[in-house]
């Protein structure tokens, strides 16, 4: 193959540098699943990155292979969508059975008939060079994406001026393995590769600029905006109702009830004196005594 031409030694050494830690970027995610699987449960991780991240290795490896003369490429994208997939199937064990299928509802959208729309129009509507170009262009976009993810956490480590989930190891390999494939596209002559790299270069180099300007720092523990509470009393109002009753049940009702207020009166007297109440029904009662 031609990348294993002696005239592109260069090129062919920043393809296997990168392949090389590619697949140490890949292989960061390990200890999370190895985690995972010793407590039994997804312990609150999303699955997202890692379906996004199989989307674009299966892109990646219909480029390459499109593209022809690409074995490295062909290669690294293999080994992602391998480690991605096993990634993914371990989260799936593991998921509850809600999540589990959210999950595999996204897995099916994006990874499955997303992929297999950009295959059936590419192929069929697009031939020759064209058709390499359009992929590898879908490529550059899906790659700007993935390489843009981690802005939220550099937002996150700014705000709280803690860099606990922002690995400066990460980070500085992610930046390394940009400036490989850059070279290697530059090299190679091919935009597709070189110019999502650039973004991914630019992006490593800010969060290790981060890491050095907040590593030192005290995090900032940011309190949530609560909304008032308020604490109410409801009372349903119902609707007025008809009761019979017997004349000498009314009239005991009524003896009863003269008693009560005078009980009451007694103790208020004796307490302090007397202010005039206010009583309102919840529900105004209507009582018929039968003759």
């Amino acid at each position: 193959m031609a990348v294993f031409d002696l005239h592109h030694p260069l090129m062919f050494a920043f393809g296997i540098l990168g392949n090389i830690i590619s697949i140490g970027v890949y292989l960061a995610p390990a200890p999370t699943f190895k985690k995972i699987c010793k407590e039994k449960s997804t312990m609150g991780f999303e699955c997202l990155p890692y379906i996004v991240a199989l989307f674009s290795s299966t892109l990646w490896l219909y480029y390459a292979f499109l593209k022809g003369d690409a074995l490295l490429l062909i290669s690294i994208n293999s080994f992602g969508f391998a480690i991605e997939t096993v990634y993914i199937t371990l989260y799936l064990v593991y998921a509850s059975k809600n999540i589990r299928y959210n999950t595999i509802k996204l897995l099916s959208l994006l990874d499955v008939a997303v992929f297999a729309i950009i295959f059936l129009l590419s192929y069929f509507i697009f031939d020759g060079n064209i058709r390499v170009n359009v992929v590898g262009w879908i490529c550059v976009a899906v790659s700007v994406c993935v390489f843009a993810a981690p802005l939220s956490i550099q937002f996150q480590v700014v705000r709280t001026r803690s860099v606990e989930f922002m690995p400066f190891f990460l980070s500085f390999f992610l930046t390394l393995s940009a400036v490989m494939w850059f070279a290697y596209g530059v090299l190679q002559k091919d935009l597709c590769i070189a110019l999502p790299n650039v973004l991914g270069f630019a992006l490593g180099l800010v969060q290790m600029l981060l890491y050095g300007i907040y590593r030192k720092s005290k995090p900032v523990v940011i309190e949530e905006k609560k909304l008032p509470e308020h604490v109410m009393n409801i009372k349903f109002l119902g609707t007025p109702e008809v009761h019979p009753v017997d004349s000498k049940t009314c009239e005991n009702f009524e003896d009863k009830k003269e008693k009560k207020d005078e009980e009451i009166c007694a103790i208020n007297l004796e307490m302090e004196p007397c202010s005039p109440l206010k009583v309102q029904k919840d529900a105004p009662t209507l009582i018929v005594c039968a003759a």
